[in-house]
């Protein structure tokens, strides 16, 4: 029988370099011989990424319990149509935000309530987890000047102010403390070549 692959996630607030590391670990765990498939949410396959045009569209006013389905109702359909065919292979997911991301953007930040959005998650995902969570954390202030610096317009989270994501910050700390296990912490001020070397060390026991 073969064996499951393996799904890795890669969190943290806008501007820690989530979308740079994703490229660059896919890259890094395919010259190790890996058989990874990077995706992203909301996105990644045809539904999701109609659902992700919704909810970053800074023109379009979307309240939290709807944004909270939105996210949900994308990352239902990539799991069913996308991930759990690929780990049922044997092959591996690398997934730019997960179900963290919810937790923390809209349980945290929209003050939904981390457990209110987690039971939400559960029907999506239906119990799905990760098996290793990268969390880059960066200060906020650090983290909104990369964020601005962009070269592309702001999306509607990325518009939030100061408090919201403060708020988010703190609720991926409480996510880490409670499952040190799975949630490891990379430092996003460092070089990018050892940020990455960090990575690939947080998933050697996976192999």
């Amino acid at each position: 029988m073969r064996e499951r692959g393996r799904l890795i996630t890669i969190e943290g607030i806008d501007g820690t370099g989530k979308t740079t590391l994703a490229r660059r670990l896919e890259g890094a765990l395919n010259e190790r011989g890996v058989d990874v498939m990077l995706l992203r949410e909301p996105g990644g396959v045809d539904a999701s990424e109609r659902v992700r045009q919704l909810v970053k569209d800074p023109g379009l006013r979307i309240g939290a319990r709807c944004e909270a389905l939105l996210y949900a109702a994308a990352r239902a359909q990539l799991i069913e149509e996308a991930i759990v065919p690929r780990l049922a292979a044997g092959g591996w997911v690398l997934l730019d935000r997960f179900v963290d991301s919810s937790l923390a953007y809209q349980g945290g930040g929209r003050r939904l309530g981390i457990d209110q959005v987690r039971t939400l998650n559960e029907f999506a995902t239906a119990g799905l987890r990760p098996d290793r969570t990268l969390l880059l954390v960066l200060d906020a202030a650090g983290a909104r000047a990369r964020s601005r610096a962009r070269a592309a317009g702001a999306d509607r989270l990325e518009r939030e102010g100061e408090e919201f994501f403060a708020r988010v910050e703190r609720a991926y700390g409480s996510l880490a403390s409670r499952e040190p296990d799975r949630i490891r912490i990379l430092d996003a001020s460092l070089p990018r070549d050892e940020v990455l070397a960090s990575a690939l060390a947080a998933l050697a026991d996976l192999g």
